[in-house]
């Protein structure tokens, strides 16, 4: 019963960072200039991807027979530097936005880490948290490549 509750744990920690990273997004698309209707997309795109990741781990969190967390992180075992996240989401020229959503993604690697290290997690838990660390990072990379070409 207590490994199943540590996964709960840990998995509940991963949707309150997802919660947060559609939280950010959602503001960031907010600040956004009308001339980035191409930034408005991405933001968009990525913040589906986090309602993704949020009802597959919602979804584990269930079948756990556990309680699914539904609110942003205040007192996540994981991850706590998300709430700095959410502060500097302030509307900014294009580079610092991107800059902000950088360290967002880099936060949300390391939660992801972190989860990861869990010893006692099933394996396909493991599995799906791996999986969406994978391409979290692959968001990561775009917004890293989209901020370093800008002037």
């Amino acid at each position: 019963m207590k490994t199943t509750t540590a996964t709960a744990e840990v998995l509940n920690d991963l949707i309150q960072i997802n919660n947060d990273r559609i939280e950010g997004y959602e503001k960031a698309r907010q600040e956004l200039k009308g001339g980035d209707a191409d930034l408005k997309t991405l933001f968009l795109n990525m913040i589906e991807e986090s309602h993704k990741y949020k009802l597959a781990l919602a979804t584990e969190v269930s079948a756990l027979g556990e309680e699914v967390e539904t609110g942003t992180t205040n007192s996540g075992k994981i991850y706590r530097a998300w709430m700095d996240v959410k502060a500097i989401f302030t509307g900014h020229d294009r580079k610092t936005v991107l800059n902000n959503c950088e360290f967002g993604e880099d936060a949300a690697q390391n939660g992801y880490k972190m989860a990861l290290e869990e010893e006692e997690l099933p394996a396909n838990i493991r599995e799906l948290i791996s999986d969406q660390k994978a391409t979290l990072r692959t968001s990561h990379d775009e917004i890293k490549r989209l901020r370093d070409s800008q002037a």
